[in-house]
């Protein structure tokens, strides 16, 4: 009995493992993952990121000179939401970090320009390294708050990834449901404009026919 249960439980416990590497694989769950880019001598380069509501996120960027690296130039930084709220802004700095919670779903936006006076500083490369909900989670302390390790922990944070792949489904299916009603109140809007535009070609051309013939009429050619 005792062995029939332990087969089960590792059974369980596979099919969640391979379910959610499944799903990590079509990018339904956000993976935390440093990003490299290049900032321009001049102008403003941003990364967007499209978030639904409620969500944990947590940055940490940092800037290198690749021409000089004894040499770090001193970037602005800039988080804006969907609605164009402030969420971080910070200025003069080679490194720093964000961290806030959504209110809204959409696409959230950093940007990161060099000063005026260093516009001549060379290349300019940032790494962000931008984390979303499960992954932005702090684990270890997870694990010392709440006294907990080895399966027990790896068994949470499955149950995070879990909710995690729930929540994003929820909001594709939302997302779905936005965007058919979209595409069918636009269908409804054509239909209608076709059939003015019809209409009012049958009416062009009844006042055409019926101004000939009056036309024809006064000149007796009918």
């Amino acid at each position: 009995m005792a062995e029939n249960c332990k087969s089960r439980t590792r059974a369980a416990l596979f099919s969640l493992i391979l379910l959610c590497s499944t799903f990590s694989n079509l990018n339904l769950i956000p993976v935390a993952e440093a990003i490299w880019f290049q900032i321009p001598s001049s102008g403003t380069k941003c990364v967007s990121e499209e978030i639904q509501n409620n969500v944990v996120v947590l940055a940490d960027y940092y800037v290198i000179n690749e021409d000089r690296p004894e040499h770090t130039p001193l970037v602005s930084a800039k988080v804006t939401s969907p609605y164009g709220n402030n969420l971080h802004h910070s200025e003069n700095v080679t490194h720093g970090q964000f961290a806030f919670t959504t209110s809204e779903a959409g696409n959230y936006m950093a940007c990161f320009w060099l000063d005026d006076h260093q516009q001549q500083a060379g290349t300019t490369t940032l790494s962000l390294d931008w984390k979303i909900g499960i992954a932005a989670k702090d684990w270890d302390s997870v694990a010392k708050k709440e006294k907990i390790e080895g399966v027990e922990l790896d068994l949470r944070r499955l149950e995070g990834t879990v909710q995690s792949i729930h929540n994003n489904l929820i909001y594709l299916r939302e997302r779905e449901a936005e965007m058919r009603e979209v595409s069918e109140r636009t269908n409804a809007r054509v239909a209608w404009f076709s059939i003015m535009s019809l209409g009012l070609c049958i009416v062009v051309a009844v006042f055409q026919l019926w101004h000939l013939k009056r036309f024809f009429e006064k000149k007796k050619l009918i």
